[in-house]
């Protein structure tokens, strides 16, 4: 299989991965709560529950992305984080107790870790000025499976059967349905997944050329001249010409083609590596802080919403669906028209974007939703307009910084570091719904605390905008400079 389509094959299967990912959210998060309410736990096991499934992420991630930078194995590590999905899921899925439930999130969280290698990949195997599209492509595949997730559960609340000792309801079924298709997945990674590296479609190029080349100058060259008694022929070498030199004794004039350059992956990309001079840089500082008060804002406004629109709008399950849906329509217009505006302006001025958008969402909630006036209509248009707004913003920050701290970090060790980026946002997934759920009716201090975060990050991009910007110099993968 030649190296295009192993490409796109793999590029597929890396989207399917995170669709899968947004399915999994999708399909359990709205029974979670009945279902610890059926094993008889406290109402803070909810928040548990949740908060475990990012806590594991946090720790696998860097673990995940290190493995990936001294291996280059992903494909590996992929298979090998899918197995926690499987077991977690189906661990969800047996039920027997409010702990058992606990630690299936707990474990199925680790899964969640390979995303810092499968990001390590995408950068070494992206040029730079399309890493934006990319990276918003595949941000766009999760919010395709939070979209079509609820679909599952209109199906998956129907069942009502036994599988020998397992009660198979509408609270055990989202487990066992995520566990299978987690094996799926497991099938399709490991025929449709290949570790290329960018020095095999150098090669693979450079053979193509030689091989053109030799068949050209051995159609072009007459059957008896003088460089077929000295093996050469301008720069390239035929066999035929080689053979008559040897056979001549005359081995001196012979030119080899040149050996590729070797291949550095056998030494440490962390042999020089600082933790010191790689993340507390002021570029790298003002994207952690980005991408931690972009989660937690938006966790923030995830948890409020449901006891907001209940209490003022008196919204039921079906209400709630159909918002959810509309918001996921609207993010993954959204990730589209941020993958086209990318490849016309600089990350920086999208992420500039996305932060105004935020701060307005922000004040506007401040205005109009923290203290609601005026009659039903009137709320409503102001809450649709609020959520409107901090919907709209998320993927032009998401993109932006992603793509950015991409760039501005070393390519040598980018699964760790995105290991890294990805832990700051697992933090704020955690300390999120942690904020907004004790200040659901104190909206004021919930959201004033969110203001003020947005307002201290747009602060720092507007010092550090200049420096908010890829190197003229960067690492590259060995092989990947071209061979004049």
């Amino acid at each position: 299989m030649d190296y295009r389509r192993k490409r796109r094959l793999t590029f597929f299967t890396i989207g399917l991965i995170f669709l899968l990912s947004g399915i999994e959210y999708a399909v359990i998060l709205p029974t979670i709560w009945r279902y610890l309410q059926t094993l008889n736990a406290a109402p803070y096991f909810l928040g548990l529950s949740l908060s475990a499934f990012s806590f594991s992420g946090l720790l696998a991630g860097p673990l995940f992305g290190f493995w990936s930078d001294r291996t280059l194995a992903t494909k590996k590590i992929i298979l090998f984080a899918n197995v926690f999905e499987i077991v977690g899921n189906f661990m969800y899925f047996m039920g027997y107790s409010k702990w058992l439930l606990l630690c299936s999130r707990l474990v199925a969280g680790i899964g969640t870790g390979a995303g810092s290698s499968i990001f390590g990949f995408l950068t070494r195997n992206t040029a730079p000025e399309d890493r934006s599209t990319v990276f918003a492509a595949v941000m766009a595949c999760r919010q395709a499976g939070l979209l079509i997730g609820p679909a599952f559960n209109i199906f998956l609340r129907l069942c009502d059967f036994q599988i020998g000792p397992f009660t198979v309801n509408k609270y055990t079924s989202p487990g066992l349905f995520m566990c299978l298709l987690w094996i799926l997945l497991q099938f399709v990674v490991l025929f449709m997944y290949w570790d290329f590296t960018p020095q095999e479609e150098t090669r693979q190029r450079n053979g193509v050329e030689r091989e053109e080349v030799e068949q050209e100058e051995e159609e072009g060259k007459p059957l008896v001249g003088p460089n077929e008694l000295t093996g050469s022929y301008g720069t390239v070498t035929s066999v035929k010409s080689r053979t008559s030199s040897v056979a001549n004794g005359d081995v001196t004039h012979v030119s080899p083609p040149p050996s590729p350059p070797p291949e550095e992956v056998s030494s440490s990309p962390f042999k020089n590596f600082s933790a010191s001079r790689e993340f507390i840089r002021e570029e790298v500082v003002v994207l952690l802080a980005a991408q931690f008060i972009t989660l937690f804002n938006q966790t923030a406004l995830e948890t409020m919403v449901t006891p907001l629109t209940q209490k003022f709008f008196n919204f039921g399950e079906l209400e709630n669906s159909i918002m959810y849906c509309l918001c996921g329509v609207e993010v993954i217009a959204g990730f589209l028209f941020v993958r086209w505006l990318s490849k016309r302006v600089a990350e920086r001025v999208v992420l500039a974007v996305g932060l105004i958008l935020c701060n307005i969402s922000c004040v506007w909630c401040l205005i109009f939703l923290a203290n609601p006036q005026g009659g039903f209509a009137w709320q409503l248009a102001e809450f649709i307009i609020g959520v409107f707004l901090q919907v709209l913003g998320l993927p032009f920050v998401a993109v932006a910084q992603v793509s950015l701290f991409s760039k501005i970090t070393s390519e040598k060790t980018q699964g760790f570091s995105q290991g890294i980026r990805r832990s700051v946002g697992g933090l704020a997934t955690i300390l999120g719904p942690l904020w907004a759920g004790g200040l659901t009716f104190n909206l004021y201090v919930m959201l004033g605390l969110m203001m003020g975060l947005l307002a201290l990050l747009t602060i720092m991009m507007v010092v550090s905008y200049e420096r908010l910007v890829a190197p003229e110099t960067v690492d590259r993968p060995t092989g990947t400079e071209s061979e004049d």
